[in-house]
């Protein structure tokens, strides 16, 4: 089944209830966006010749023209290559050319920085800037039916990096996000058609994912008019409309939490808060608990199966009379409602043995929202779905309930404010340095974002090399967002017997010897 039918039945059935707002601004219902996804189809399919299964790039902030683009896009049988818009012009190259994608749609700034990156791009056809006038006449086509895909068929290349750093393509296709659906209503929030979700997350994330349940129950897609997370404007838009539902990272959460009007807002249409992506500290939900009452839910995923693993829904976060209450609260749930889920114990590559509960393991799931593969991968897909089960790199317990508690990531990615930083990807720039020996990237503690970039630099020589000098060299070559933000030169890096380096010994010295 086309994820463009989920669309489709709406219209039919709810074809006049909102659809899509700016702000407080209702711009379309959804017999409209229906329409303009059709068209839309129409033109991809006329214009360009594109083919069924062909990719499409999306290089936009949150935008309305965003989930017209993705609809448009599986009305026409193709799949969507949403990629982070706050990327580098080199990283939007990267996963241009490893996915072929014949097109992309791209926000003004974000089609400058892959106009610049642009050469040799052969499949590219074309690079359509949103809004603008040759997006306008895109709609000019006639209007196609959706086109009949397999549910096995691509739906989503979802590009997430691995602990070589490389950015590595997630095939989700429509059957694994048709599961992240019903997985949604089942385990995470039921939606009605007077309900709202608010896209002040990135759509091209986990706010993304979960336009999909709400487009099913006619709900109303806002976009907010900054385009993104700004804690007033979130409460202003809680007395614009009714049941308004939102997907955020925990940081998001704090700082929502700690804003000035959070104590003074009616929260009488805030419905639900999914929040993920990162580690919720227990202090925190506590905190958001006690302002915002019994709202809150937690889901934990992977690129690799979309938000989709484990959730702690609202009643779990209400059982305040549980002995085990605050326990609960610092775990991420149980499995969700069509996932097989574990902690498995080492025993070899492949090895799904289940650990006895309250053992420290791998977390291992398995279900119809685990990806197919990565693209173009095969040996990284075999490593990651070996033995049939999806191996997270997360490392965790399970109690007698069922109930998952994360340890640590085997793969030491650094999480700040909910976007995924890979310490090998930072590493290989600065050690284009010639004044850089030796590096390497931890997450330090920081208190809004969760986590920040430190970098440890070994000098080749005393003065061979500056913090400016590095960040210049990180702001020419990566996204701003990953570059470090803090540098610490030290003589040597700990190492064991075999020459890795210790990492944990590192971020203990973070805590231990202040800057």
């Amino acid at each position: 089944m086309n994820l463009a039918r989920l669309l489709a039945r709406t219209a039919q059935a709810r074809g006049d209830r909102p659809a899509l707002a700016l702000g407080e601004r209702v711009l379309t219902d959804y017999a409209g966006l229906a329409g303009r996804a059709a068209r839309l189809a129409g033109a991809l399919r006329g214009r360009w010749g594109l083919e069924p299964g062909e990719r499409v790039a999306l290089a936009m902030k949150n935008r309305p023209e965003y989930l017209e683009a993705l609809f448009g896009l599986w009305w026409a049988g193709l799949a969507a290559v949403p990629m982070n818009a706050k990327l580098h012009g080199r990283e939007f190259r990267y996963m241009l050319e490893h996915s072929g994608a014949r097109l992309c749609f791209a926000s003004p700034e974000q089609a400058a920085a892959i106009a610049g990156e642009s050469a040799g791009l052969d499949r590219l056809a074309e690079l359509v800037e949103v809004p603008g006038p040759a997006w306008d006449r895109l709609f000019e086509a006639e209007p196609l039916p959706p086109a009949e895909s397999a549910e096995t068929e691509l739906a989503w290349l979802f590009y997430t990096s691995g602990t070589t750093g490389r950015p590595k393509g997630a095939m989700l296709s429509h059957r694994n996000l048709l599961a992240m659906t019903a997985c949604y209503f089942a385990d995470v929030d039921p939606v009605a058609p007077t309900d709202s979700i608010l896209h002040a997350a990135p759509l091209s994330h986990g706010s993304g994912l979960y336009v999909l349940p709400h487009v099913a129950q006619g709900a109303l897609q806002v976009v907010p008019e900054s385009g993104g997370f700004d804690p007033a404007e979130v409460f202003e838009l809680f007395a614009a409309h009714r049941g308004i539902g939102f997907f955020f990272a925990p940081t998001m959460v704090k700082r929502l939490v700690e804003h000035p009007a959070a104590g003074s807002v009616d929260p009488a249409n805030f419905k639900t808060c999914v929040y993920g992506g990162g580690p919720m500290y227990l202090a925190d939900i506590e905190q958001a608990l006690e302002l915002f009452g019994q709202r809150f839910v937690q889901i934990y995923g992977q690129g690799e199966s979309p938000m989709t693993i484990t959730a702690l829904p609202r009643w779990e976060h209400g059982r305040r009379d549980d002995p085990r209450w605050r326990d609960r609260l610092a775990s991420v749930g149980r499995a969700q409602l069509l996932v097989e889920m574990r902690v498995a114990g080492p025993g070899g590559e492949g090895s799904a043995a289940a650990l006895p509960p309250g053992e420290t393991g791998e977390v291992l799931a398995r279900g119809p929202s685990v990806m197919a593969g990565y693209w173009h991968d095969p040996e990284a897909s075999a490593r990651a779905l070996a033995g049939g089960w999806l191996h997270t790199g997360d490392l965790g317990s399970l109690d007698a309930d069922g109930f998952l508690t994360l340890k640590d990531r085997s793969k030491d990615v650094i999480i700040s404010g909910g976007s995924n930083i890979y310490p090998r990807e930072v590493e290989e720039v600065l050690l284009r340095h010639d004044g850089v020996l030796e590096c390497s990237v931890v997450g330090g503690a920081h208190p809004d974002w969760g986590e920040e970039v430190v970098a440890f630099v070994v000098a080749r020589q005393p003065g061979a090399v500056t913090p400016e000098a590095l960040d210049a060299l990180c702001l020419a070559e990566i996204a701003r967002f990953k570059r470090p933000k803090r540098y610490r030169f030290v003589e040597s890096l700990p190492k064991n017997n075999y020459g890795k380096v210790l990492k944990t010994e590192l971020r203990q010295l973070l805590e231990d010897v202040p800057d």
